[in-house]
């Protein structure tokens, strides 16, 4: 497993994870197995108000739409019984979840011409960790 770690710029961000997952899937797989390498990369978040998703990189807007509807839908201040401060930030990443899986073809991450990964921050900014995992082809035996 790897292990990643990025610092988040405010409480509530979707930070483009695409370049760093990319460079750390391709220092982890063996140059002999690169370019035929097919697989999936799961990438799990471990904490409770942070989370990752696979959605439009090509257009900041979007991402700037998704925080602010997240903040409409559970509002900072909702009445939660959790009384930290950040009980929004636990629900918010409970409705987008903690992992997600992009393939790999030719040892590199295969998305759509319109796809980013994100890490969605709903109680920064801190330091957080992201866990990478490879899962080769059962498929293709030259992966294996």
């Amino acid at each position: 497993m790897l292990e990643l770690s990025i610092s988040t710029p405010t409480r509530e961000a979707l930070v483009d994870i695409t370049a760093l997952v990319e460079e750390a899937v391709v220092a982890a797989i063996p140059q002999e197995k690169g370019e035929v390498f097919r697989g999936l990369v799961h990438i799990y978040v471990p904490h409770t108000t942070a989370a990752v998703t696979v959605n439009e990189g090509a257009d900041p807007a979007v991402a700037r739409d998704i925080t602010d509807t997240f903040a409409r839908l559970v509002p900072y201040d909702g009445g939660y019984r959790h009384r930290e401060g950040n009980a929004d930030a636990h629900v918010k990443a409970t409705l987008v979840g903690s992992h997600t899986a992009v393939p790999l073809e030719g040892g590199h991450l295969k998305l759509g011409t319109w796809q980013s990964v994100y890490f969605a921050e709903f109680d920064g900014p801190r330091r957080r960790r992201i866990w990478l995992d490879l899962v080769a082809s059962a498929l293709d035996e030259r992966t294996a």
